[in-house]
């Protein structure tokens, strides 16, 4: 069945602008680094797509190693993308990332110009593109000069392969110098891929005062803390949970503690009061942040896509509703 678009696509969804540039994002985007990959259900993976369009994100996010295997989230977007949004191209925002180990030798990973000039070629042929809305260096790179990998970014934008450039992982300090270098080339600095959520607010710590000062805007990637900041925690750690399989990065059951459970139920009891889900709550307190902005979700199935996109319907919290959050998540 060919797709079409729900034609009130964009009456629900908020869309931000990022820092001072002319490039909106939705409140809510998709992020494919889980369950996109070859073991993956294709149908499944069209659905989730396809709803979170029909939902109005338009912007949905990538890079060079998802999978599994390393590409192949590229691969079955690219797939989707001819199938079912070909005609929808210049509605999409599409990002994609390098700066991870994607092959072997020593030119397939950091953030050399080597590097990241295939990575960006292969991510293009792998998704059947032209070119990508926004094209993120990964992380820092120790050993690569900064200039180095900022001049491939520059490029990239220059030679019409990426509209947008931006980091992600880096440091306050760390961006201050990028962003000083992108400025002098003249390709302006226009967005951070940054972890951000209740029990990850580093960014705080400098950053954002980082990118208010640059007029930049941010991404929170794990906003809901690898699904800790949702209901399937509320009794205890599930067996079908991420924090029950070993190979899941970022969260398992030793990070889980009686304590950070605890903070889950009061949370969901606040949550409760305001008539939203966890989820909702903690996307919506991601997004308070003006330079955030938009939530980059991922998703397993189509009802959490519909539940997490309902965050936009409140996204304002009163001063008392601020502190109690506060009190739960400083309380020992």
């Amino acid at each position: 069945m060919v797709y079409v678009a729900a034609q009130d696509r964009y009456e629900q969804m908020l869309y931000n602008r990022v820092g001072a540039s002319g490039l909106k994002l939705p409140a809510i985007s998709l992020g494919l680094w889980n369950n996109f990959g070859e073991t993956d259900s294709l149908d499944n993976q069209r659905a989730m797509l396809q709803r979170a369009f029909d939902l109005g994100i338009t912007h949905f996010d990538l890079a060079n190693n998802y999978g599994p295997p390393a590409g192949a989230a590229e691969e079955n977007f690219g797939y989707i993308l001819k199938k079912d949004f070909q005609s929808y191209r210049d509605e999409l925002i599409i990002s994609t990332k390098a700066g991870f180990h994607m092959w072997e030798g020593p030119y397939g990973d950091w953030g050399s110009k080597k590097y990241l000039v295939s990575s960006l070629d292969q991510s293009l042929k792998r998704m059947g593109l032209d070119y990508v809305d926004i094209f993120y260096h990964h992380r820092p790179d120790p050993e690569t000069p900064l200039e180095e990998t900022m001049a491939t970014l520059d490029l990239m934008v220059k030679q019409g392969k990426a509209l947008y450039v931006g980091i992600s992982n880096y440091d306050a300090e760390q961006s201050k110098k990028a962003i000083a270098i992108l400025t002098e080339q003249k390709t302006p600095f226009v967005i951070h891929q940054a972890s951000y959520s209740m029990f990850n607010r580093w960014i705080e710590d400098g950053l954002i005062k980082v990118l208010e000062d640059a007029q930049a805007g941010a991404i929170a990637f794990i906003p809901l803390a690898q699904g800790l900041l949702t209901n399937k925690y509320l009794k205890g750690i599930p067996e079908d949970s991420r924090a029950a399989k070993a190979h899941i990065p970022f969260l398992n059951k030793k990070d889980i503690s009686e304590d950070r459970l605890e903070k889950v139920v009061k949370l969901n009891k606040l949550a409760q009061e305001r008539g939203q889900s966890l989820a909702q709550l903690a996307l919506a307190w991601v997004l308070r942040k003006q330079v955030v902005a938009s939530a980059l979700i991922g998703a397993s199935r189509v009802s959490q896509i519909e539940d997490n996109v309902n965050a936009v319907k409140k996204l304002e919290f009163t001063q008392s509703e601020l502190d109690q959050i506060e009190k739960v998540l400083s309380d020992n």
